[in-house]
């Protein structure tokens, strides 16, 4: 059963799940390397999910790495019949922290079996293909990866895909492979560049997963998003999700936590309502921006502040990137 308090469902092919899920990046350790310091506390957080009625949980083995998913596994098997599990594959981890990609055949499918594995799943619900780099998308052809993941589908290991970190043209260069059911890029209030991607998504019944959907590592600031939040007595956070989700009924959010109690004030502030004027003082925000193709500020109008960046187009990026004015 769904908890009616979170905003509404969405249908990933012929999973429904939540359109409020939980990012589970943040539960590894420092720089998503290694175990959390708190592992009791890790596991309490996912359950608190699936005890909020959170049907999508978001993952991956670069996670840690493996580590996520061990913890996935640790708290929640044998697994709820409405949860839904999302992974990706196409990066690895190196000895330094970074994210070298990892999209040949074999590290697609030695992905594919860790996953299977470190979960405790015979299949896989929907394997996201990570594209680009710490920088954002990319320019350059799938196939060969994408055509991987389908014939791993065809074998009955995955049951649907989708991609990341992608650009338009590698969504439809996706499309013509395999079908896909989500494409999960970086997206806020404060970086708009999917705005006609997300709307075309819609059209054909396509999830749109904002990661960084609260800034990422530098949050969100905007004296826009303060004054609204301060009206409704809402936290900015908490109205910053609310807008994605009256966005569009094909956006899912997927924001990460290592804390119960942030998690909560998570799914309460995506259930606020908006309204018309309230919405249209936070597209301002968007509207206000500047930005190169490799998602680097390079001007902020109407009160967006930081010292760092909170547009850095990379789900994974360590380190923000400085505003540059």
């Amino acid at each position: 059963m769904f908890n009616t308090s979170l905003p509404g469902v969405w249908a990933l092919g012929d999973l429904t799940v939540t359109r409020f899920g939980y990012g589970a990046m943040q539960l590894a350790g420092p720089g998503v390397m290694g175990p959390p310091a708190d592992r009791d506390g890790a596991l309490a957080v996912l359950r608190e999910a699936v005890g909020l009625g959170v049907t999508h949980i978001d993952t991956s083995g670069a996670y840690g790495p493996r580590i996520t998913n061990q913890l996935i596994r640790q708290a929640l098997h044998p697994y709820p019949e409405p949860l839904h599990i999302v992974t990706k594959v196409g990066a690895t981890r190196d000895s330094q922290g970074g994210w070298p990609p990892a999209r040949d055949p074999e590290s697609l499918r030695r992905s594919v079996y860790e996953n299977l594995k470190d979960l405790g799943l015979e299949v896989l619900d929907v394997v996201n293909l990570r594209l680009g780099d710490a920088q954002g998308p990319q320019p350059g052809s799938l196939a060969e990866a994408f055509e991987t993941l389908a014939e791993l589908q065809q074998q009955g290991l995955i049951r649907h895909l989708g991609v990341s970190n992608a650009t338009a043209e590698q969504v439809a260069e996706a499309q013509a492979i395999a079908p896909i059911v989500c494409v999960q890029n970086m997206y806020n209030l404060a970086y708009r560049h999917d705005d006609e991607l997300i709307d075309e998504l819609a059209g054909h019944g396509i999830a749109y997963v904002p990661f960084f959907p609260l800034g990422g590592f530098s949050p969100l600031q905007s004296q826009a998003l303060s004054d609204v939040a301060a009206r409704l007595e809402a936290t900015p956070m908490s109205v910053a999700l609310a807008w994605l989700v009256q966005r569009s009924p094909n956006i899912l959010l997927i924001p990460g936590t290592s804390s119960a109690a942030h998690l909560r004030e998570n799914a309460a502030g995506a259930g606020l309502s908006l309204s018309g004027k309230e919405l249209a003082e936070l597209d301002q925000i968007g509207q206000s921006l500047v930005i190169l193709a490799n998602g680097v500020v390079i001007r902020t109008l109407l009160g967006v502040k930081s010292t760092t960046t909170a547009v850095s187009p990379s789900t994974e990026m360590t380190r923000p990137r400085p505003y540059l004015s």
